[in-house]
Protein backbone atom coordinates (compact mmCIF):
# COMPACT_ATOMS: atom_id res chain seq x y z
CA UNK A 1 0.00 0.00 0.00
CA UNK A 2 1.60 2.83 -1.16
CA UNK A 3 -1.62 5.58 -1.35
CA UNK A 4 -4.53 6.48 0.70
CA UNK A 5 -7.26 4.24 -0.02
CA UNK A 6 -11.23 4.40 0.12
CA UNK A 7 -13.68 2.02 1.28
CA UNK A 8 -17.18 2.48 0.95
CA UNK A 9 -18.60 -1.26 1.05
CA UNK A 10 -20.14 -1.02 4.59
CA UNK A 11 -21.97 2.74 3.39
CA UNK A 12 -23.47 1.25 0.25
CA UNK A 13 -24.82 -1.51 2.46
CA UNK A 14 -26.97 0.97 4.27
CA UNK A 15 -28.21 2.61 1.09
CA UNK A 16 -31.74 1.45 -1.16
CA UNK A 17 -30.52 -0.26 -4.38
CA UNK A 18 -29.51 2.30 -6.84
CA UNK A 19 -29.45 5.28 -4.03
CA UNK A 20 -25.93 5.61 -4.96
CA UNK A 21 -25.41 5.14 -8.47
CA UNK A 22 -28.47 7.57 -8.77
CA UNK A 23 -26.56 10.01 -7.51
CA UNK A 24 -23.63 10.10 -10.00
CA UNK A 25 -24.43 12.34 -12.88
CA UNK A 26 -25.15 15.06 -10.34
CA UNK A 27 -21.90 13.82 -8.59
CA UNK A 28 -20.09 14.07 -12.23
CA UNK A 29 -21.27 17.43 -13.09
CA UNK A 30 -20.42 18.85 -9.46
CA UNK A 31 -16.74 17.56 -10.22
CA UNK A 32 -16.84 18.93 -13.68
CA UNK A 33 -17.79 22.78 -12.25
CA UNK A 34 -15.48 22.59 -9.66
CA UNK A 35 -12.16 21.65 -12.52
CA UNK A 36 -14.04 24.23 -15.12
CA UNK A 37 -14.68 27.13 -12.37
CA UNK A 38 -17.66 27.98 -13.52
CA UNK A 39 -20.27 27.53 -10.19
CA UNK A 40 -20.46 29.81 -7.29
CA UNK A 41 -17.13 31.01 -5.52
CA UNK A 42 -15.14 30.15 -8.51
CA UNK A 43 -12.89 33.42 -7.46
CA UNK A 44 -11.34 30.76 -4.64
CA UNK A 45 -10.09 27.93 -6.47
CA UNK A 46 -6.80 28.80 -6.54
CA UNK A 47 -6.37 25.76 -4.28
CA UNK A 48 -7.39 23.06 -6.89
CA UNK A 49 -3.73 23.08 -8.30
CA UNK A 50 -1.71 24.70 -6.35
CA UNK A 51 -0.08 21.67 -5.02
CA UNK A 52 1.37 21.32 -8.88
CA UNK A 53 1.59 25.37 -9.03
CA UNK A 54 3.50 25.74 -5.96
CA UNK A 55 7.84 26.46 -6.96
CA UNK A 56 10.29 25.01 -6.10
CA UNK A 57 12.05 28.40 -4.91
CA UNK A 58 9.12 29.34 -3.20
CA UNK A 59 9.54 26.21 -1.12
CA UNK A 60 12.95 26.99 -0.80
CA UNK A 61 12.30 30.38 0.67
CA UNK A 62 10.15 29.35 3.26
CA UNK A 63 12.66 26.42 4.43
CA UNK A 64 15.14 29.44 4.76
CA UNK A 65 13.02 31.81 6.67
CA UNK A 66 12.12 28.42 9.33
CA UNK A 67 15.85 27.68 9.32
CA UNK A 68 16.66 31.43 10.36
CA UNK A 69 13.90 31.60 12.97
CA UNK A 70 14.92 27.98 14.58
CA UNK A 71 18.38 29.06 15.00
CA UNK A 72 17.46 32.49 16.74
CA UNK A 73 14.00 31.11 18.59
CA UNK A 74 13.38 28.26 21.30
CA UNK A 75 10.02 29.12 20.58
CA UNK A 76 8.04 30.69 17.64
CA UNK A 77 4.28 31.58 18.20
CA UNK A 78 1.94 31.37 14.95
CA UNK A 79 -0.92 33.98 15.16
CA UNK A 80 -4.24 33.19 13.04
CA UNK A 81 -7.73 32.14 13.44
CA UNK A 82 -9.99 29.10 11.73
CA UNK A 83 -7.82 27.86 8.37
CA UNK A 84 -4.97 30.71 9.33
CA UNK A 85 -3.82 27.69 12.56
CA UNK A 86 -5.94 25.03 12.09
CA UNK A 87 -3.74 23.33 9.03
CA UNK A 88 -0.41 24.12 10.18
CA UNK A 89 -1.97 22.66 14.16
CA UNK A 90 -3.18 19.24 12.49
CA UNK A 91 -0.05 18.96 10.55
CA UNK A 92 2.09 19.48 13.23
CA UNK A 93 0.76 17.20 15.85
CA UNK A 94 -0.03 14.40 13.70
CA UNK A 95 4.06 14.42 13.18
CA UNK A 96 5.42 15.61 16.22
CA UNK A 97 6.61 13.19 19.33
CA UNK A 98 3.51 13.87 22.00
CA UNK A 99 5.69 14.54 24.13
CA UNK A 100 8.02 17.14 22.47
CA UNK A 101 6.68 20.07 24.68
CA UNK A 102 8.37 18.43 27.50
CA UNK A 103 12.05 17.89 26.13
CA UNK A 104 12.17 21.86 24.93
CA UNK A 105 13.78 20.38 22.30
CA UNK A 106 14.69 22.12 18.96
CA UNK A 107 12.33 24.76 17.75
CA UNK A 108 8.53 24.99 19.66
CA UNK A 109 5.71 25.81 17.56
CA UNK A 110 3.03 27.06 19.48
CA UNK A 111 -0.15 29.16 18.45
CA UNK A 112 -2.17 32.39 19.49
CA UNK A 113 -4.84 33.84 17.74
CA UNK A 114 -7.82 31.50 17.77
CA UNK A 115 -9.27 32.50 21.16
CA UNK A 116 -9.80 35.62 23.18
CA UNK A 117 -8.88 33.79 26.31
CA UNK A 118 -7.33 36.21 29.11
CA UNK A 119 -5.81 33.65 31.01
CA UNK A 120 -4.32 31.63 27.33
CA UNK A 121 -2.89 35.19 26.47
CA UNK A 122 -1.37 36.13 30.11
CA UNK A 123 0.35 32.34 30.71
CA UNK A 124 1.47 32.61 26.84
CA UNK A 125 3.22 35.93 27.86
CA UNK A 126 4.77 34.93 31.04
CA UNK A 127 5.82 31.04 29.37
CA UNK A 128 8.07 33.44 26.59
CA UNK A 129 9.48 35.87 29.31
CA UNK A 130 12.59 34.13 29.75
CA UNK A 131 12.30 32.47 26.11
CA UNK A 132 13.56 33.94 22.77
CA UNK A 133 10.68 33.82 20.56
CA UNK A 134 9.78 35.02 17.02
CA UNK A 135 6.27 35.50 15.39
CA UNK A 136 4.22 34.57 12.54
CA UNK A 137 1.53 36.22 12.08
CA UNK A 138 -1.49 35.34 9.52
CA UNK A 139 -4.19 37.84 8.34
CA UNK A 140 -5.09 39.06 4.70
CA UNK A 141 -6.59 42.26 6.49
CA UNK A 142 -4.63 42.63 10.15
CA UNK A 143 -7.70 43.53 11.55
CA UNK A 144 -9.20 40.30 12.31
CA UNK A 145 -10.33 40.81 16.34
CA UNK A 146 -8.86 37.87 17.98
CA UNK A 147 -5.19 37.43 16.00
CA UNK A 148 -5.04 41.86 16.30
CA UNK A 149 -5.05 40.99 19.96
CA UNK A 150 -2.82 38.39 20.26
CA UNK A 151 -0.51 40.16 17.86
CA UNK A 152 -0.72 43.85 19.49
CA UNK A 153 0.13 41.86 22.94
CA UNK A 154 3.06 39.63 21.63
CA UNK A 155 4.72 42.33 19.79
CA UNK A 156 5.22 44.83 22.25
CA UNK A 157 6.40 41.91 24.35
CA UNK A 158 9.00 41.10 21.50
CA UNK A 159 10.13 44.36 21.31
CA UNK A 160 10.27 44.93 24.75
CA UNK A 161 12.87 41.74 25.31
CA UNK A 162 15.17 42.27 22.12
CA UNK A 163 14.65 45.70 21.14
CA UNK A 164 12.64 46.71 17.85
CA UNK A 165 14.96 45.87 15.34
CA UNK A 166 15.39 42.98 16.21
CA UNK A 167 12.10 42.21 17.32
CA UNK A 168 11.57 42.91 12.96
CA UNK A 169 13.89 40.33 12.29
CA UNK A 170 11.84 38.09 14.50
CA UNK A 171 8.44 38.52 13.10
CA UNK A 172 7.01 36.94 9.80
CA UNK A 173 3.91 38.54 8.00
CA UNK A 174 1.85 36.80 6.12
CA UNK A 175 -1.27 38.63 4.36
CA UNK A 176 -2.27 40.20 1.41
CA UNK A 177 -0.05 41.28 -1.76
CA UNK A 178 -0.46 44.83 -1.15
CA UNK A 179 -3.50 46.07 0.93
CA UNK A 180 -4.39 46.09 4.79
CA UNK A 181 -3.53 46.67 8.13
CA UNK A 182 -0.40 44.16 7.91
CA UNK A 183 0.93 44.66 4.80
CA UNK A 184 0.97 48.54 6.15
CA UNK A 185 3.03 47.61 8.93
CA UNK A 186 4.96 44.99 7.69
CA UNK A 187 6.20 47.39 4.98
CA UNK A 188 6.91 50.25 7.28
CA UNK A 189 8.74 47.92 9.87
CA UNK A 190 10.49 45.64 6.76
CA UNK A 191 9.11 42.06 8.01
CA UNK A 192 9.74 39.51 5.70
CA UNK A 193 6.57 38.63 4.19
CA UNK A 194 4.60 36.05 2.23
CA UNK A 195 1.51 36.48 0.62
CA UNK A 196 -1.82 34.43 0.69
CA UNK A 197 -3.59 34.27 -2.32
CA UNK A 198 -6.20 36.17 -2.91
CA UNK A 199 -7.96 32.69 -4.28
CA UNK A 200 -7.26 30.28 -1.74
CA UNK A 201 -9.59 30.48 1.36
CA UNK A 202 -8.53 30.56 5.09
CA UNK A 203 -9.71 26.56 5.11
CA UNK A 204 -7.92 25.62 1.94
CA UNK A 205 -4.85 27.44 2.91
CA UNK A 206 -2.43 24.66 4.50
CA UNK A 207 -0.41 24.13 1.47
CA UNK A 208 -0.15 27.63 1.12
CA UNK A 209 2.75 29.80 3.15
CA UNK A 210 0.15 30.04 6.06
CA UNK A 211 0.40 26.66 6.82
CA UNK A 212 3.89 25.36 5.30
CA UNK A 213 5.95 28.16 6.95
CA UNK A 214 4.46 26.86 10.59
CA UNK A 215 5.19 23.51 9.62
CA UNK A 216 8.62 23.99 8.31
CA UNK A 217 9.72 25.26 11.49
CA UNK A 218 8.26 22.86 13.44
CA UNK A 219 10.83 20.89 11.69
CA UNK A 220 8.69 18.66 8.97
CA UNK A 221 9.23 18.30 5.28
CA UNK A 222 7.31 20.45 3.47
CA UNK A 223 8.71 19.70 -0.28
CA UNK A 224 6.94 16.18 0.68
CA UNK A 225 3.93 17.34 2.29
CA UNK A 226 3.18 19.69 -0.97
CA UNK A 227 4.25 16.13 -3.33
CA UNK A 228 1.60 14.30 -1.70
CA UNK A 229 -0.99 16.76 -2.28
CA UNK A 230 0.46 16.95 -6.18
CA UNK A 231 0.10 13.71 -6.16
CA UNK A 232 -3.19 13.24 -5.32
CA UNK A 233 -4.49 16.60 -7.68
CA UNK A 234 -3.12 14.52 -10.59
CA UNK A 235 -5.53 11.40 -9.81
CA UNK A 236 -8.23 13.65 -9.12
CA UNK A 237 -8.47 16.16 -11.67
CA UNK A 238 -6.90 13.62 -14.18
CA UNK A 239 -9.94 11.28 -12.98
CA UNK A 240 -7.73 8.27 -13.19
CA UNK A 241 -8.49 7.25 -9.22
CA UNK A 242 -10.95 9.79 -8.43
CA UNK A 243 -11.53 8.96 -4.74
CA UNK A 244 -12.49 12.53 -3.45
CA UNK A 245 -15.54 12.04 -6.05
CA UNK A 246 -17.00 8.93 -4.77
CA UNK A 247 -16.58 10.20 -1.27
CA UNK A 248 -18.38 13.03 -1.72
CA UNK A 249 -21.24 11.54 -3.55
CA UNK A 250 -21.32 8.56 -0.90
CA UNK A 251 -21.69 11.18 1.89
CA UNK A 252 -24.47 13.14 -0.50
CA UNK A 253 -26.32 9.85 -0.80
CA UNK A 254 -26.08 9.10 2.89
CA UNK A 255 -27.25 12.46 3.13
CA UNK A 256 -30.22 11.79 1.18
CA UNK A 257 -31.53 9.30 2.97
CA UNK A 258 -31.87 10.46 6.17
CA UNK A 259 -27.89 10.80 7.61
CA UNK A 260 -27.76 14.29 8.62
CA UNK A 261 -24.75 13.70 10.67
CA UNK A 262 -21.14 12.64 9.67
CA UNK A 263 -18.47 11.45 12.74
CA UNK A 264 -14.91 11.21 11.66
CA UNK A 265 -13.09 8.62 13.39
CA UNK A 266 -9.61 8.16 13.83
CA UNK A 267 -7.87 5.41 16.11
CA UNK A 268 -4.27 7.32 16.63
CA UNK A 269 -4.05 10.24 19.02
CA UNK A 270 -1.55 12.14 16.70
CA UNK A 271 -5.06 13.18 14.54
CA UNK A 272 -7.20 14.84 17.04
CA UNK A 273 -6.46 18.46 15.18
CA UNK A 274 -6.77 16.77 11.73
CA UNK A 275 -10.64 16.27 12.50
CA UNK A 276 -10.64 20.13 13.93
CA UNK A 277 -9.08 21.05 10.64
CA UNK A 278 -11.44 18.83 8.91
CA UNK A 279 -14.49 20.21 10.68
CA UNK A 280 -13.95 23.76 9.57
CA UNK A 281 -13.66 22.96 6.26
CA UNK A 282 -17.00 20.96 5.93
CA UNK A 283 -18.69 22.74 8.39
CA UNK A 284 -17.96 26.04 6.79
CA UNK A 285 -18.39 25.31 2.98
CA UNK A 286 -21.32 23.28 3.41
CA UNK A 287 -23.67 24.72 6.16
CA UNK A 288 -25.97 27.33 4.32
CA UNK A 289 -29.40 27.91 3.16
CA UNK A 290 -30.45 25.46 6.18
CA UNK A 291 -28.67 22.64 4.21
CA UNK A 292 -25.25 20.62 5.10
CA UNK A 293 -24.16 17.32 6.87
CA UNK A 294 -23.23 18.35 10.25
CA UNK A 295 -19.65 17.62 10.44
CA UNK A 296 -18.79 15.73 14.11
CA UNK A 297 -14.98 13.99 15.03
CA UNK A 298 -14.28 11.53 17.89
CA UNK A 299 -10.82 9.82 18.95
CA UNK A 300 -11.12 6.25 19.55
CA UNK A 301 -10.96 4.19 22.01
CA UNK A 302 -10.87 7.29 23.80
CA UNK A 303 -14.15 8.32 23.21
CA UNK A 304 -15.86 5.02 22.72
CA UNK A 305 -16.07 5.13 26.62
CA UNK A 306 -18.08 8.62 26.25
CA UNK A 307 -19.82 8.84 22.88
CA UNK A 308 -19.58 5.43 22.57
CA UNK A 309 -23.18 4.46 23.70
CA UNK A 310 -24.88 7.26 21.88
CA UNK A 311 -23.08 6.52 18.29
CA UNK A 312 -24.04 3.10 18.76
CA UNK A 313 -27.64 3.61 20.09
CA UNK A 314 -28.60 6.74 20.00
CA UNK A 315 -30.97 8.31 17.00
CA UNK A 316 -29.99 6.83 13.55
CA UNK A 317 -29.12 9.84 11.47
CA UNK A 318 -25.26 10.05 11.67
CA UNK A 319 -22.59 8.07 9.68
CA UNK A 320 -18.77 7.24 10.58
CA UNK A 321 -15.51 8.00 8.09
CA UNK A 322 -12.65 5.89 9.81
CA UNK A 323 -9.01 7.30 9.47
CA UNK A 324 -7.09 4.18 9.91
CA UNK A 325 -3.16 4.46 10.25
CA UNK A 326 -1.26 1.32 9.00
CA UNK A 327 2.35 1.43 10.30
CA UNK A 328 3.27 2.84 13.40
CA UNK A 329 6.18 4.31 13.96
CA UNK A 330 7.35 2.54 16.74
CA UNK A 331 6.46 -1.17 17.87
CA UNK A 332 5.31 -1.95 21.67
CA UNK A 333 4.73 -5.60 22.86
CA UNK A 334 2.37 -6.48 25.73
CA UNK A 335 4.59 -8.30 28.27
CA UNK A 336 3.50 -11.40 29.98
CA UNK A 337 2.61 -11.22 34.19
CA UNK A 338 3.24 -14.16 36.56
CA UNK A 339 -0.02 -13.04 38.43
CA UNK A 340 -2.31 -12.33 36.10
CA UNK A 341 -4.35 -10.02 37.93
CA UNK A 342 -5.56 -7.39 34.75
CA UNK A 343 -6.24 -10.79 32.71
CA UNK A 344 -4.15 -9.69 30.17
CA UNK A 345 -2.16 -12.59 29.40
CA UNK A 346 -3.95 -13.54 26.28
CA UNK A 347 -3.18 -10.45 24.57
CA UNK A 348 0.99 -10.74 26.13
CA UNK A 349 3.51 -11.03 23.37
CA UNK A 350 1.24 -8.51 20.91
CA UNK A 351 1.95 -5.17 19.69
CA UNK A 352 -0.48 -2.16 21.36
CA UNK A 353 -1.58 -1.35 17.95
CA UNK A 354 -2.49 -5.18 17.25
CA UNK A 355 -5.12 -4.59 20.10
CA UNK A 356 -5.93 -1.00 18.46
CA UNK A 357 -6.35 -2.74 15.43
CA UNK A 358 -8.94 -5.15 16.59
CA UNK A 359 -10.51 -2.35 18.64
CA UNK A 360 -10.97 -0.42 15.54
CA UNK A 361 -12.50 -4.19 13.60
CA UNK A 362 -14.88 -4.49 16.16
CA UNK A 363 -16.00 -1.32 17.04
CA UNK A 364 -17.14 -0.66 12.97
CA UNK A 365 -18.64 -4.07 13.10
CA UNK A 366 -21.03 -2.85 16.15
CA UNK A 367 -21.76 0.06 14.78
CA UNK A 368 -22.14 -1.34 11.40
CA UNK A 369 -24.61 -3.74 12.94
CA UNK A 370 -26.47 -0.99 15.25
CA UNK A 371 -27.31 1.25 12.18
CA UNK A 372 -24.49 3.45 11.35
CA UNK A 373 -23.02 3.48 7.86
CA UNK A 374 -19.66 3.13 7.79
CA UNK A 375 -16.67 4.62 5.23
CA UNK A 376 -12.82 3.84 5.69
CA UNK A 377 -9.93 5.80 4.50
CA UNK A 378 -6.89 3.93 5.21
CA UNK A 379 -3.55 6.21 4.89
CA UNK A 380 0.08 3.81 4.91
CA UNK A 381 1.52 6.06 7.85
CA UNK A 382 1.98 9.06 9.38
CA UNK A 383 4.00 10.91 7.17
CA UNK A 384 4.54 14.09 4.98
CA UNK A 385 3.23 12.70 1.67
CA UNK A 386 0.75 10.97 2.88
CA UNK A 387 -0.85 13.41 4.99
CA UNK A 388 -0.61 15.81 1.71
CA UNK A 389 -2.30 13.26 0.23
CA UNK A 390 -4.97 13.40 2.67
CA UNK A 391 -5.26 16.82 2.85
CA UNK A 392 -5.94 17.68 -0.44
CA UNK A 393 -8.40 14.09 -1.33
CA UNK A 394 -10.67 16.51 1.44
CA UNK A 395 -10.30 19.49 0.47
CA UNK A 396 -11.33 18.27 -3.53
CA UNK A 397 -14.16 16.08 -1.85
CA UNK A 398 -15.69 19.32 0.10
CA UNK A 399 -15.78 21.84 -3.56
CA UNK A 400 -17.33 18.54 -5.17
CA UNK A 401 -19.68 17.90 -2.45
CA UNK A 402 -20.64 21.94 -1.42
CA UNK A 403 -21.83 21.62 -5.63
CA UNK A 404 -23.87 18.49 -5.16
CA UNK A 405 -25.53 20.41 -2.32
CA UNK A 406 -26.19 23.64 -4.36
CA UNK A 407 -24.63 25.75 -2.09
CA UNK A 408 -21.56 28.23 -2.95
CA UNK A 409 -18.57 25.98 -0.82
CA UNK A 410 -16.39 28.46 -0.77
CA UNK A 411 -17.99 31.83 1.10
CA UNK A 412 -18.98 31.69 4.58
CA UNK A 413 -20.98 34.07 5.00
CA UNK A 414 -22.84 33.13 8.45
CA UNK A 415 -19.62 33.68 10.24
CA UNK A 416 -20.31 37.92 9.69
CA UNK A 417 -23.23 37.48 12.11
CA UNK A 418 -21.35 36.97 15.52
CA UNK A 419 -19.03 40.07 14.78
CA UNK A 420 -21.53 42.37 13.96
CA UNK A 421 -22.94 42.05 16.90
CA UNK A 422 -20.05 41.81 18.97
CA UNK A 423 -18.59 44.81 17.31
CA UNK A 424 -21.96 46.97 18.61
CA UNK A 425 -21.81 45.34 21.59
CA UNK A 426 -18.16 46.51 21.76
CA UNK A 427 -19.20 50.15 20.71
CA UNK A 428 -16.70 50.12 17.60
CA UNK A 429 -16.88 53.28 15.34
CA UNK A 430 -19.29 52.66 12.79
CA UNK A 431 -21.73 50.47 14.02
CA UNK A 432 -23.66 53.18 15.97
CA UNK A 433 -26.86 51.70 14.64
CA UNK A 434 -26.66 48.32 15.08
CA UNK A 435 -25.53 49.09 19.00
CA UNK A 436 -28.77 50.91 19.60
CA UNK A 437 -30.66 47.99 18.02
CA UNK A 438 -28.77 45.76 20.56
CA UNK A 439 -29.28 47.67 23.29
CA UNK A 440 -33.09 47.65 22.30
CA UNK A 441 -32.99 43.84 22.78
CA UNK A 442 -31.37 43.98 25.74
Amino acid sequence: MDKIELNIENALSALKPGAFDSLAPVAQDAFKTLVSGSGAGNDFLGWVKLPSETSAELLADIKATAEELRTKCQVVVAIGIGGSYLGAKAVIEALSNSFAAYRHEGCEVLFAGQNIGEDYLYELSDYLKDRQFGIVVISKSGTTTEPAIAFRLLKEQLEKQVGRDEAARRIVAITDESKGALRSLATEEGYKTYVIPDNVGGRFSVLTPVGLLPIAVAGFDIEALVAGAARMERATLEGKDNTSLTYAQTRNALYRAGKKIEILVNYNPKLHYFGEWWKQLYGESEGKDHKGIYPASVDFSTDLHSMGQWIQEGERTIFETVISVIEQKHNVVIPSDNANLDGLNYIAGKRVDEVNKMAELGTRIAHVDGGVPNMRITIPCLREDYLGELIYFFEAACGISGYILDVNPFNQPGVEAYKRNMFALLEKPGYEAETAAIKAKL
